[in-house]
């Protein structure tokens, strides 16, 4: 396959073997509807093309991304946003090929969902997560659906409650960032990952990517049908939630009505 250029995503098909997808709607990587769109087309191709065996995904410019655009969110784009987001992430979840997401900047809200779903995820020294859904009135679904299965009950709350800005050397503690690489050396290192991932036998990768998902429980889908339906029949009918969005696009502080 030829590299394919999208309009806020591309997908570079060399060295061989490796597939790697950049996400490129600068400054800030920031998801919206027609990228997600790009994002899951992207990975139809990744998917459909068995000469792959390993997939990066890395961002453009100043960051990874700052997630997605909050205007989204609003009760007229919402549902339609969830249901891209989650058929992009079904592309994603169901690749058979080991998938490795590399950050840098920042990455936030969605951005950092995204990177938390790939098989292995790195980050350069200095790179800003965060969940700062909660600020705005709402909760991140993806995060509530997966974050526990691999960093606990108790971390996950701790980040979907406060809504906090951490470091990846905290996301490394927490077990939810591989590692953390000099921001000089960051791309060597994620090259040399992925190269030697693509070493090996496609089918054996294969096999041992099923083996893993199904050892460690393959709930993940469900969990995200259900924190969406959450999302909107009990969420999005409240008035703080409303509130909490507009405030963010109209930078004022929200005045929460807690109702």
């Amino acid at each position: 396959m030829t590299d394919k250029q999208f309009l806020f995503v591309r997908l570079v098909c060399e060295p061989p073997g490796i597939a790697t997808m950049i996400l490129n709607r600068p400054p800030l990587n920031i998801f919206h509807l027609p990228m997600l769109q790009e994002m899951e087309e992207a990975l139809q191709l990744v998917h459909s093309d068995s000469s792959y065996r390993v997939l990066l995904i890395r961002g453009e410019g100043k960051c990874f991304s700052a997630g997605m655009d909050v205007s989204d969110h609003l009760p007229d784009k919402v549902e339609l946003m969830l249901r891209m987001m989650r058929q992009m992430l079904y592309q994603l979840v169901n690749l058979e090929i080991p998938t490795v997401s590399g950050l840098h900047g920042s990455a936030m809200g969605g951005g950092l969902e995204i990177a938390a779903m790939t098989d292995l995820t790195y980050a350069a020294c200095g790179t800003k997560l965060g969940q700062p859904e909660i600020k705005l009135g709402v909760f991140p679904p993806v995060a509530v659906a997966h974050y526990s299965q691999f960093i606990g009950y108790k971390q996950t709350a701790e980040l979907v409650f406060s809504g906090r800005t951490f470091t990846a050397e905290e996301g490394v503690n927490m077990g939810l960032i591989n590692g953390v690489f000099p921001q000089d050396d960051f791309q060597k290192r994620i090259d040399t990952i992925v190269r030697e991932i693509a070493s090996y036998s496609r089918p054996v990768l294969i096999a041992t990517k099923y083996a893993l998902r199904k050892a460690s429980g393959s709930i993940f889908l469900h969990a995200l049908e259900l924190a969406e339906k959450i999302y909107l029949e009990q969420l999005m009918t409240t008035s703080d939630a409303l509130e909490g969005l507009n405030a963010f696009l109209e930078k004022r502080t929200p005045e929460w009505k807690h109702q």
